[in-house]
């Protein structure tokens, strides 16, 4: 179905991506994301961002892409391979994220912001499983919700 971001986080003053590992009484135990994890610790002091809290701003003021949702619309129109990477152009960064996201708020979403979600997409996609929805649990969740409105108008 997507990228489990639960446990994945960008810390500040800290380069690229990490995996949670545990907390402690000073900060967490992060492991990073890359060929040769090692294991550190981010202090309480560095600003930890979850992936799965992070959305993307939308033309429409009341309403945030999920950074999971984005991603899961880049494999799909993709795969796991990026037309952009980090150190692509502005106008080609913008130009790709208009194809993911048609939407999004170019106001808002600056070219740094570009350059993180290509940059965290290529992690992301080399370092975390991608579960998808499998048909029986498509068709299990269909037979759910068609007994519960059955149910209902009895």
């Amino acid at each position: 179905m997507s990228f489990d971001l639960k446990e994945i986080a960008s810390i500040s003053g800290m380069p690229g991506l990490y995996k949670i590992v545990a907390p402690t009484r000073n900060g967490i135990i992060v492991e990073s994301l890359t060929e040769k994890p090692t294991r550190s610790v981010a202090q309480a002091r560095n600003k930890v961002s979850i992936l799965q809290e992070i959305s993307m701003y939308t033309n429409d003021e009341e309403h945030t892409v999920p950074l999971a949702e984005i991603f899961d619309r880049i494999r799909k129109q993709y795969g796991s391979d990026l037309p952009v990477n980090a150190k692509s152009s502005t106008q080609e960064l913008a130009s790709f994220l208009e194809s993911v996201l048609p939407d999004y708020d170019q106001e808002r979403v600056y070219a740094s912001d570009m350059k993180k979600l290509a940059q965290w997409y290529t992690i992301v996609n080399q370092f975390v499983p991608y579960t998808e929805a499998s048909e029986t649990d498509t068709a299990t969740a269909e037979n759910t919700q068609d007994e519960t409105s059955a149910s209902a108008e009895k």
